[in-house]
């Protein structure tokens, strides 16, 4: 009996240990990723263990084809090797002996595009479509009393003025100048909120202060600042920039963009970044001389738009291609960026985590600056910086979009996937873009 049950135990630790190994390998593959993009001609190696394998779920040779080579440990771990032949999806599924399906992977064929990565200083003016609310106050009315139209009408913080009366607003100023007209009569107003237009109504207060017409809101029409400049298409001229949205400084919700455009910009000062106080980058730009483009899409994710100026400089940096997120690795990469005049310079990086992301994120890596010059600088990461684009390996993989408030030589990019994302489309902006961007 005791060496039936010692081999009974022996079994049992057996059958342990087997469910606990391939528990761990059904686990890593639930992290593969659901979608593999590989560019026409290349190619991807999955390694499976036993007793899971890769299946193609249909007769996928026109746009890929897949072999796989046992190893020499016995025929335990499965190198698959997928050719990218023509532009195209094929579907496969990882099955358990290969009976139970485990994972479905969407493998895109794609033409790997080529960039020219930016770094330039740039100039941003965006004038917001109607006007952004950016308070709701009380009116005294001349008869002493308080009033808020806008409040009693629904308006609120963070929303868009498009029109009032029917008449398209233009500017701050041309609100002052229709209420003033309208006087006392009630008034319909179109409102944009969360991309979503309303109606509404509202009566003008005649103001104790000023004798004017009032609807008790404080307006914004129009943002300018620094940032620096992603990529530039040759063929298409479209450009990408920032990383992440321009969004208004109260309320915090993206401008929306009537019109703007980028310009030239040198760079005149930078603020260090220090522990709990980001930096900054200082820049002059001349509106009536360096116009470089317009911008047509302003996202969260960044600006972009055309860059019509024929005296656009690539500062002699010739297109690279650009790199998918599944190919971005921790290590060594560099950024280009502007901290002299408008003079671009190469600066080390580390990549210290990539993120394996299915969903645009303005945070796909964590970046570190080792440039001794960089951090001497500017201590690390400062605002004008965002849109710097990341390059490994001889590759444009995204760009920085944030600072470590904590840490300002730490910080966050986004992947060049997600900016292309944006930047190949839309109804939006006119069928300006549409088709610009080809994946």
């Amino acid at each position: 009996m005791g060496r039936y049950d010692n081999n009974k135990k022996t079994f049992s630790l057996l059958v342990l240990l087997l469910a606990f190994f391939y528990a761990i390998q059904i686990i890593s593959l639930s992290n593969y990723p659901t979608e593999i993009k590989i560019p026409t001609g290349e190619n991807k190696n999955l390694e499976v263990l036993f007793p899971f394998s890769l299946i193609a779920l249909n007769n996928e040779d026109t746009v890929v084809q897949s072999i796989y080579n046992e190893s020499s440990s016995g025929g335990f771990k499965k190198t698959y090797k997928i050719d990218g032949i023509d532009v195209g999806e094929a579907k496969f599924e990882l099955k358990f002996l290969g009976l139970i399906p485990v994972k479905k992977l969407d493998v895109n064929v794609v033409n790997r595009q080529y960039l020219v990565p930016g770094g330039n200083a740039i100039g941003v003016k965006l004038n917001t479509k109607g006007v952004l609310v950016v308070a709701v106050t009380d009116v005294i009315g001349v008869d002493g009393k308080r009033y808020n139209p806008a409040r009693d009408a629904g308006i609120k913080n963070g929303d868009s003025i498009l029109e009032i009366d029917n008449i398209k607003v233009k500017d701050a100023s041309h609100v002052v100048e229709l209420l003033n007209k309208i006087q006392d009569r009630e008034i319909e107003i179109v409102i944009e909120r969360n991309k979503i237009r309303y109606e509404t109504k509202v009566k003008p207060i005649k103001s104790m202060q000023d004798n004017c017409y009032r609807m008790g809101i404080w307006v914004r029409d129009k943002t300018a600042g620094i940032g620096t400049l992603t990529f530039y298409d040759e063929e298409s001229k479209v450009f990408g920039a920032l990383g992440h949205g321009i969004t208004d400084i109260d309320t915090g919700n993206l401008l929306n963009v009537e019109y703007g455009k980028i310009m030239n910009a040198k760079i005149s000062n930078i603020q260090q970044g220090k522990k709990g106080n980001p930096g900054e980058i200082k820049g002059i730009f001349y509106e009536t001389e360096n116009t470089l483009g317009e911008i047509l899409k302003n996202s969260s994710y960044g600006i972009y738009g055309i860059i019509e100026s024929e005296s656009f400089k690539t500062n002699g940096i010739k297109p690279i291609p650009i790199g998918f997120k599944e190919e971005v690795k921790e290590g060594k990469a560099y950024i280009l960026a502007t901290i002299e005049g408008n003079n671009v310079e190469k600066f080390e990086i580390e990549i210290l985590k990539a993120q394996s992301q299915q969903f645009p994120s303005q945070k796909s890596m964590i970046i570190k600056v080792k440039d001794k010059r960089l951090l001497q600088k500017t201590g690390g990461i400062v605002q004008g910086m965002s849109g710097s684009p990341i390059i490994q390996d001889g590759k444009l993989i995204g760009a920085i979009t944030h600072v470590f408030v904590n840490d300002p030589t730490k910080g966050y990019g986004i992947y060049i996937e997600w900016m292309l994302d944006q930047a190949k489309f839309s109804n939006d902006l006119g069928g300006k873009l549409v088709n610009s961007i080809k994946r």
